[in-house]
């Protein structure tokens, strides 16, 4: 049986750059079909006749990464649009005298995106990846951030983006919800620009060239300088939509020039920062005791008062639906709704992880946050639904928006976007109210 794998150098690049891939196959040779993603999936290059050749997998690569050689540089033309994209690896060994009916096909994606030449020109709105949660989840080598899916249940600290799997493979990915939305947020004439987690560290620049910066699906790991670009970009009057959960949950920081993401999560006395450096750069939970920095001042939620619903044997028998508090909200405009009606539950939109907040009824009647919990005391809870942990806390997953010097929405579910890919029309009309308000 043929085998190829293979990485990008780089996450993120611009048109005019060239892409380094570093591949191994069994082949003597294989091709390169590329892709970009969208309402339609396009072929916007074909390589054929690549030498292959086969490289042993080092030691430690999950940490260390592969370290193979160059196989193809891919040069952007200038005129690829912003997108996520796919280098689809095929490898054909061909068939032998006795094995005519069996020949011996191998493909692999390597995943890459293409930000824009001109950064806001074409497009009101950045979409940043969440590349930081696929290489967290990434076991490619043995072992990733979880104990659960690594060898010997043993979790690394460190994850190298310099090996395969990152992107299209593994327990989450750009599959999973991301691609889902931007089918349909392309489909529907949403003009997007796309970037990485990364970006957000590297490039924070970026920001101030958008109205709308959005976050979709389960966006769990951010660096100390993607939070203060992005909440430095919401203070000028930049607004955020957040149609994700779990999202900035954990700390980390990159390093090897971005390559390598390090998160001690639980095992946080063993961060060497600790010993010398900026004790909140900890990586361990924003709420950690040393970093008290709670996702909640930003996100207008967390994950302490929300949880798991319909997942992970908690509240299986839940209704995957949000209940609506504020109807006369215009997020809300054009779908009909009354207060105590229910959406998304066809779906389970509220579903696999949420965040929350601390709250209280307010004179009328209707949940208004404490700020207790580091929630902004003007979060309007929009969208109510039962959430749990298996240590025993009961919350909720709290829809709901804020402003503070520009506006941030928050959608509180990993899940959303499974109502936009099946369909429901008042979960794609509220995404439509969001996306068309926050972009003017």
């Amino acid at each position: 049986m043929g085998f190829i794998e293979g990485y990008a150098d780089q996450l993120s690049l611009t048109p005019g750059g060239t892409l380094a891939l570093h591949v191994s196959t069994d082949a003597p040779q294989f091709s390169i079909e590329v892709i970009r993603e969208g309402a339609e999936a396009r072929t916007l290059s074909k390589i054929d006749a690549v030498k292959g050749a086969a490289h042993a997998v080092p030691p430690e690569a999950w940490a260390n990464g592969c370290g193979w050689p160059v196989a193809h540089t891919l040069s952007i033309p200038n005129d690829w649009p912003s997108g996520v994209y796919r280098a689809r690896l095929t490898a054909n060994k061909g068939a032998s005298d006795y094995t005519q009916w069996c020949s011996s096909v191998a493909t692999h994606d390597i995943f890459f995106i293409v930000r824009s030449a001109q950064p806001g020109a074409n497009a009101r709105i950045l979409m940043h990846l969440t590349t930081n949660t696929y290489n967290a989840y990434n076991r490619w080598g043995g072992h990733s951030l979880y104990g659960y899916h690594s060898v010997g249940n043993m979790r690394s600290s460190r994850v190298s983006l310099n090996r395969p799997g990152i992107g299209f493979y593994g327990d989450l990915s750009v599959s999973r919800w991301e691609l889902p939305f931007i089918k349909w947020a392309e489909a529907n004439d949403f003009r997007i620009d796309y970037a990485s987690n990364f970006d957000l560290e590297a490039r924070p620049e970026l920001l101030a060239k958008y109205k709308l910066v959005l976050s979709v699906g389960h966006d769990e790991y951010w660096s100390a300088p993607m939070r203060d670009a992005l909440e430095g970009y919401i203070a000028s009057g930049g607004n955020v939509a957040f149609f994700s959960g779990n999202t900035v949950c954990w700390q980390v920081r990159f390093e090897d020039g971005g390559r390598t993401m390090r998160c001690h999560k639980e095992a946080s006395d063993e961060d060497p920062i600790l010993m010398m450096g900026d004790r909140r750069l900890v990586t361990a939970r924003w709420t950690d005791r040393v970093v008290n920095r709670p996702e909640n001042f930003l996100t207008g939620v967390g994950w302490d008062q929300g949880g798991y619903h319909r997942s992970h044997g908690m509240l299986m028998d839940g209704s995957g639906a949000y209940t609506v508090q504020r109807a006369d909200h215009w997020v809300f405009d054009g779908t009909g709704l009354k207060d105590g009606d229910s959406f998304g539950g066809k779906d389970t939109i509220v579903g696999y992880e949420t965040d929350g907040c601390l709250f209280t009824k307010g004179a009328d009647g209707k949940p208004v946050p404490t700020g207790a919990d580091g929630t902004p005391k003007n979060f309007q809870i929009l969208g109510l639904a039962p959430a749990a942990s298996y240590k025993g806390h009961e919350g909720h997953a709290c829809m709901g928006i804020y402003t503070r010097g520009g506006t941030v929405f928050n959608a509180a579910t990993t899940d959303w976007a499974d109502g936009i890919r099946g369909g429901d029309a008042v979960v794609q009309k509220i995404t439509s109210n969001v996306l068309r308000t926050l972009s003017k």
